[in-house]
């Protein structure tokens, strides 16, 4: 017997349609890259998303079709999100950080139809134009200069649909509607294909997962993270569905500017990295009195959290650090350090030492651990495991990829991620299998020490990655990037750890360098840490 509830499909037109009956007053406010403010409200955003998507439909994109952004985040970006998924078409944001042979590799595996750019990036899309097969090229004008021949003008484009002529994508909500890449620090990127019910669905349970207040019409949230990396961690679909103000800072992701945008627009909770964040701190740090913040919550996420970041921000300016888990493979929010019920009992350092872990899974994603023998780990906060995972807005396969090495045989996804997971479910990621440390049979976590040699006053930075040793097979060394102005031995950091972890943990040097080399999005890169060992 089948229930008798009407048959209501989940897809993006249904979240852009809330927003214009219910918050059609609400902004969105932009920094533009010549620093004016934009703003206009949600209304005058829907009117738009219709015309872009008629437009789109008479320039020949059909349903299925990918659609490629190279865009920063902005009102017109945003715009694309929803209306290429509103035709039934598919919004591809590119990864402007990567090198421009895997962004032609990328548009082409993609099989992008028509690509939106920014005015202000297109020299970095010359680089790669005569490499990729796309038809047409839409440029987002935003200087005093005129659009290249060849090229159409947004604003034009936007001014030839006809709203009246709308017709939203509603026939299944398990079509594709959004397409990430992996940044392929292993091999090629990888395609990672969204569909509406999982972005529909994904958006809901960010709406309730963002601690004790989550995200409701009264917020105004700034994304930093960028909205081409894991969708903005689904948060521009968030706040259109719950109504909140949005702000993007444009190409300006300086402490400076983003802090002042904060202030002007009273700017309630933002997201980003920890390494964006650490410069808003030194930034506010350097003239605490004179600034005037509306923040309650920053969500932090893609990579591990130092634990003087969380208690600074608490401590110093009451702002909530919540740190996020997820993967692009998981739309991309799979769990957070929200503070239970048990957690408010006790004091603030032991909250502290929760916040910094990856927190409960949110609604709707299990977990899992699996160790080396194939064995399921308990649930006790000590052994530790690869994380699995499955729900409804977590990948089953990758795009044009039928290999099923990242999935069980039961159909989970293998994250890569070691862990341990307590009684509570509270996950913490001990390591990247990649990256775990395998001392004399026993595991190391480099994710752990590098979070303790941050703790240290003088320490900015640390990187620890496992170098071959003939006794122990690997040992732990340390990269590390001191504070300005400060000194250390690493002698006196290896003491420092010392009363930390067992004396096997500890590494047996330290090396100082004056940056860490990163990933396109933020991550520290060991592969290049590792190659400059190598090559001591």
């Amino acid at each position: 017997m089948k229930g008798l509830m009407m048959d209501y499909q989940l897809t993006i037109p249904t979240i852009m349609r809330r927003a214009e009956s219910l918050f059609s007053h609400k902004e969105i406010v932009t920094r533009l890259p010549d620093k004016r403010i934009h703003r206009y409200t949600y209304k005058d955003f829907s009117l738009r998303v219709k015309r872009l998507a008629t437009a789109l439909t008479e320039l020949g994109v059909e349903k299925g079709d990918r659609i490629a952004t190279l865009s920063w985040n902005h009102h017109q970006h945003l715009e694309a999100y929803f209306a290429v998924p509103s035709i039934g078409a598919v919004v591809h944001p590119l990864n402007i950080r990567l090198n421009h042979d895997d962004l032609s590799y990328i548009v082409n595996h993609a099989e992008d139809k028509v690509l939106v750019v920014d005015q202000v990036l297109l020299p970095l899309f010359e680089k790669f134009r005569s490499s990729v097969n796309s038809s047409r090229v839409i440029v987002i004008p935003q200087t005093n200069e005129a659009i290249p021949d060849g090229y159409l003008n947004y604003e034009q484009v936007v001014d030839s649909g006809d709203a009246s002529k709308f017709k939203p994508f509603e026939e299944d909500e398990y079509a594709a509607a959004f397409m990430c890449y992996t940044s392929g620090t292993t091999g090629k990127p990888k395609g990672v294909l969204y569909s509406h019910r999982s972005v529909v669905l994904h958006a809901m349970a960010f709406m309730f997962s963002c601690g004790d207040v989550g995200v409701n019409e009264r917020d105004v949230l700034l994304p930093v993270v960028p909205m081409f990396h894991a969708c903005a961690w689904g948060l521009p679909y968030t706040c259109t569905f719950t109504g909140a103000t949005q702000v993007f800072p444009g190409p300006y992701l300086d402490a400076d500017n983003l802090i002042s945008l904060f202030e002007k627009e009273r700017v309630t909770i933002t997201a980003g990295v920890p390494t964006v964040m650490l410069g808003l701190l030194n930034r506010l740090d350097a003239d605490p009195v004179n600034h005037d913040l509306a923040l309650h919550t920053m969500i932090l996420g893609g990579s591990a959290m130092p634990r003087h970041l969380v208690k600074a921000f608490d401590e110093r300016y009451g702002i909530r650090v919540l740190h996020s888990w997820g993967m692009t493979e998981m739309s991309p929010l799979g769990a957070t350090s929200v503070t239970t019920s048990k957690l408010s009992n006790e004091d603030k350092e032991t909250q502290y030492d929760y916040a910094i872990k990856q927190g409960l899974p949110v609604p709707f994603v299990e977990t899992r651990g699996r160790d080396d023998s194939g064995e399921l780990i308990p649930r006790n906060g000590i052994a530790m495991g690869e994380l699995e995972v499955r729900g409804p807005w977590i990948i089953s396969s990758y795009y044009k990829d039928q290999s099923r090495e990242k999935f069980t045989d039961d159909g989970w996804f293998k994250t890569g991620d070691i862990v341990t997971i307590d009684h509570d479910g509270f996950i913490e990621i001990k390591d990247r299998s990649k990256d775990v440390i395998k001392s004399g049979g026993e595991w190391i976590s480099s994710l752990a020490l590098e979070n303790a040699l941050m703790g240290h006053p003088a320490v900015l930075e640390a990187a620890v990655i496992a170098i071959p040793d003939e006794k122990w097979i690997e040992r732990p060394f340390a990269y590390v990037v001191l504070r300005e102005g400060q000194s250390v031995t690493s002698r006196e950091l290896i003491e420092f750890l010392s009363g930390m972890f067992a004396k096997f943990w500890l590494p047996d040097e330290c090396e100082f360098i004056d940056a860490i080399p990163r990933t396109s999005v933020g991550k520290f890169l060991k592969s290049a840490l590792r190659e400059r060992h190598a090559k001591r």
